[in-house]
């Protein structure tokens, strides 16, 4: 019995003392602190708030949809509505009415004419095809803004007479580009069942804006080729010293890229390139 009590109390001797320390700590608390007083060189705590705090002010922001009392809040709706518009489509009418397309598309012809894969990245090829762009749009956006635009927001004209006024200068770009290659457009206009038109008024946008995309991928594939056409010599004369040295395993791209780069950084391949796509645009 005696030999039992004593394993007993050796296996929860730590339980026992573990429940008579807690008892000790609740039936006994320490000390407060309270009047012992802080060590020399600290700062007493203040927990309470300085008044001068204000609390966090949030603005109350209320949408409501009322009817229009007067023609001018009319007239700012109609607005609103037009410039929202004209941003959702600001992506096609900037890639597809203007010279975006032809310069993007040549931009990276010769990018893989180089044998490049990474530098220059694609996003800064569509950063010089946008800037370009908009250097020779220009006197376009600028006829746009000034006949279309600002009397529209000055309240001489109507909407109708804006839109007007804005798809004339568009027109004439678009036309003056596909003039000497009136397949596409007399293609569209045969497929629409349209009559031959009389002046360039009559032709309508719906049949000149896909006219006037196959032109550009046609022109834009035209200087692709022939850009492509040196780097290909290259690229075959390198080839042909490697077979007759009988380096077959190793590929010809590999040697070839760095004479492309020299020769293209020697005859001045950026500016060349951009004076000959700025001449290839009928202005």
């Amino acid at each position: 019995m005696r030999h039992a009590i004593s394993v007993f109390f050796t296996k929860q001797y730590p339980r026992i003392l573990i429940i008579a320390l807690i008892t000790v700590f609740c039936l006994f608390p320490a000390t407060s602190q309270q009047n012992q007083g802080f060590p020399g060189g600290t700062a007493r705590g203040n927990t309470e708030m300085n008044r001068d705090v204000r609390n966090l002010t949030i603005p109350n922001i209320d949408i409501s949809v009322t009817q229009p009392q007067t023609g001018n809040q009319i007239a700012f709706s109609l607005q609103l509505l037009l410039m929202l518009t004209v941003l959702t489509l600001a992506p096609s009418i900037l890639i597809l009415m203007t010279t975006f397309l032809r310069f993007s598309i040549v931009l990276d012809f010769i990018k893989r004419a180089l044998s490049l894969q990474q530098v220059p990245p694609t996003a800064v090829l569509n950063g010089i095809a946008f800037f370009m762009t908009i250097f020779i749009m220009w006197p376009v956006f600028n006829r746009i803004y000034t006949d279309a635009y600002r009397p529209l927001s000055d309240g001489q004209i109507t909407i109708q007479e804006a839109y007007v006024q804005a798809e004339t200068p568009l027109k004439t770009f678009m036309l003056g580009q596909i003039k000497g290659d009136w397949r596409g457009l007399a293609m569209f206009m045969s497929m629409a069942k349209l009559d031959r038109p009389n002046n360039p008024n009559d032709v309508p946008m719906y049949a000149l804006i896909p006219a006037y995309i196959l032109h550009e991928l046609t022109v834009a594939f035209k200087i692709g080729i022939i850009l492509y056409i040196p780097f290909i010599v290259i690229d075959m004369v390198v080839a042909s010293v490697l077979m007759s040295m009988g380096m077959m395993m190793l590929p010809p791209v590999q040697i070839s890229m760095p004479f492309k780069l020299i020769l293209f950084v020697l005859v001045d391949g950026w500016h060349l390139l951009t004076q000959q796509l700025f001449n290839s645009v009928t202005l």
